[in-house]
């Protein structure tokens, strides 16, 4: 069968690949065409565009960006019509996804949801147009088939293929000798996201606060699919390491880590690591996402427990002195961090182990035979 495949950033790259290395195992005859990335490719998808030529962060940056959004989207169409695929799998990335999805139905193409958007967060209103877009959706973190329900929409919950991957992750041990860390500092994590806009909102002030932690190495966890002299430009100083796309195994051998909301939460706290979680956009995304947002947390540590694990440091909160106070607590405050940890284990209970893409293609592959 053919299937297209769109996912709009990094780690819906990395999911999407693994679905798609899936989706193979459940059909030989699979074929891939995707906007997505480097590791979409890989697994054997013909790539159309990669995710960073449409990256876009914030509601003021996408209204900004709208003529760009419309042509990527009418390409995309055409591209839609042209393969004529089996099914159309959509891996979170809302804006840009439930436009193609409303296209795809309108033209006889089925769809399936790998990976919900956050509908639930902010304008859940949106949920009625899933209804009638969508004819399948994968979910993968444990509240959202309790929201679909609410609407009386049947979801399918797959479990969770972050909690998968981090589980089935080996550490390297040379990882500090193959990277120059000195051997004898504990490390803190600094994985400040992977798109140009949130790095460079996040990452200035997260190495702002190096002097009171000097008997720390800082290690930034950077991407490949940004050029590698950008991050040339944040190395000040002995203290900063930078590693590509060694994301797993920097956590393995973290003591703490400052994280930008998203997905890296959630490893981070897969892995152990104590965190504080760090956001800011600019002022006007901020205000128009506060007066959207219906959930009390925006990390999905906390979403998950449904209660507060890690400190989430937003907007005028995320600043040096607060930054400092709350490293602090997790490198230093012992029954801190077992609290933390704590919390950890009660959010590893919560996701379990599903074989969450293994789980979706059989579900896929059976939906589209029979």
């Amino acid at each position: 069968m053919k299937y297209y495949l769109i996912a709009g950033e990094r780690s819906g790259d990395f999911h999407a690949s693994h679905l798609m290395h899936e989706l193979r195992r459940e059909d030989a005859a699979a074929e891939f065409r995707c906007w997505g990335g480097d590791m979409m490719a890989a697994a054997g998808g013909e790539l159309v565009h990669h995710y960073q030529e449409m990256a876009i962060m914030g509601f003021l940056e996408a209204a900004t960006s709208i003529l760009k959004f419309r042509r990527y989207l009418k390409e995309c169409q055409r591209d839609l019509l042209a393969y004529r695929p089996d099914v159309l799998i959509l891996v979170d990335y809302a804006g840009f996804n439930l436009r193609v999805a409303k296209f795809a139905k309108e033209h006889g193409i089925k769809v399936f949801y790998y990976i919900s958007p956050k509908i639930w967060a902010w304008n859940q209103s949106r949920v009625h147009k899933v209804k009638a877009l969508v004819d399948r959706m994968f979910v993968i973190l444990p509240f959202e088939s309790e929201f679909y329900q609410r609407f009386g929409y049947g979801v399918d919950y797959i479990g969770n293929p972050t909690a998968d991957a981090v589980a089935e992750h080996k550490a390297n041990d040379d990882f500090r000798t193959r990277n120059q860390i000195p051997a004898d500092k504990p490390i803190i994590a600094v994985l400040p996201g992977s798109r140009k806009q949130e790095i460079e909102a996040m990452l200035y002030v997260m190495l702002s606060i190096l002097p009171p932690f000097l008997d720390y190495q800082f290690v930034i966890a950077a991407v490949s699919n940004l050029d590698p002299n950008y991050y040339q430009n944040f190395q000040r100083g002995q203290n900063i390491s930078i590693v590509f796309d060694e994301t797993f195994d920097l956590l393995s051998h973290a003591d703490a880590a400052m994280v930008t909301s998203g997905t890296a939460t959630l490893e981070t706290a897969l892995f152990g690591v104590p965190q504080v979680v760090c956001y800011r956009t600019s002022a006007v995304s901020y205000r128009v996402a506060k007066a959207l947002i219906k959930v009390p947390y925006i990390s999905l540590v906390n979403l998950i427990a449904g209660r507060e694990v890690v400190k989430e440091l937003i907007q005028g909160e995320f600043n040096a002195r607060n930054l400092v106070t709350e490293l602090k607590k997790i490198t230093v405050d012992k029954e801190f961090i077992a609290q933390q940890k704590a919390g950890y284990a009660e959010l590893r209970e919560k996701l379990g182990r599903q074989n969450a893409a293994k789980k979706a293609a059989k579900l896929m592959v059976g939906y589209l035979t029979t």
